[in-house]
């Protein structure tokens, strides 16, 4: 059978409370379990000596015995200096998924082509209206 240390929800809706149980892993979540070694409530603060409460002896018992902690568990475990937790890198979990990157390019060529079209010099031009007008004075001058 295999088991493992979790945690189990209880309290009210939106008001969280664990019991930090030993459980075959079959088992549902608030389901049956074996034993309860401790609590963990979310909603004291983190220096709150409450926050966590874990009976050392019975969960070094349960680890000895091959219970495996999940990942929560295995935080609290280490906090208490019973198991060392082993530190993760995941250098992908924050990398944008493939159409970020794609909209990220696109937004990169346009602002690209606004600067440049902003250090293109610019050439005055007389309008079209008033270019005839000029060259008709021209021929009065040169009639007269």
């Amino acid at each position: 059978m295999a088991v493992s240390i979790r945690l189990a929800r209880g309290g009210a809706k939106k008001r969280p409370y664990y019991r930090i149980v030993v459980a075959n892993s079959r088992a549902p979540r608030d389901g049956a379990f074996i034993e309860k070694i401790g609590s963990y409530n979310p909603l004291l603060a983190k220096d709150d000596a409450n926050r966590v409460v874990l009976d050392t002896e019975r969960a070094k018992h349960w680890l000895s015995v091959g219970a495996q902690p999940t990942d929560r568990v295995a935080r609290f475990l280490d906090a208490a200096g019973i198991k060392e937790r082993p530190a993760r890198n995941n250098p992908k979990k924050a990398e944008p998924g493939d159409k970020a990157k794609e909209r990220a390019e696109e937004r990169a060529e346009k602002l690209k082509a606004a600067e440049e079209a902003a250090k293109a010099p610019v050439v005055e031009e007389a309008p079209a209206e008033e270019a005839p007008a000029a060259e008709a004075a021209a021929e009065e001058t040169t009639e007269a």
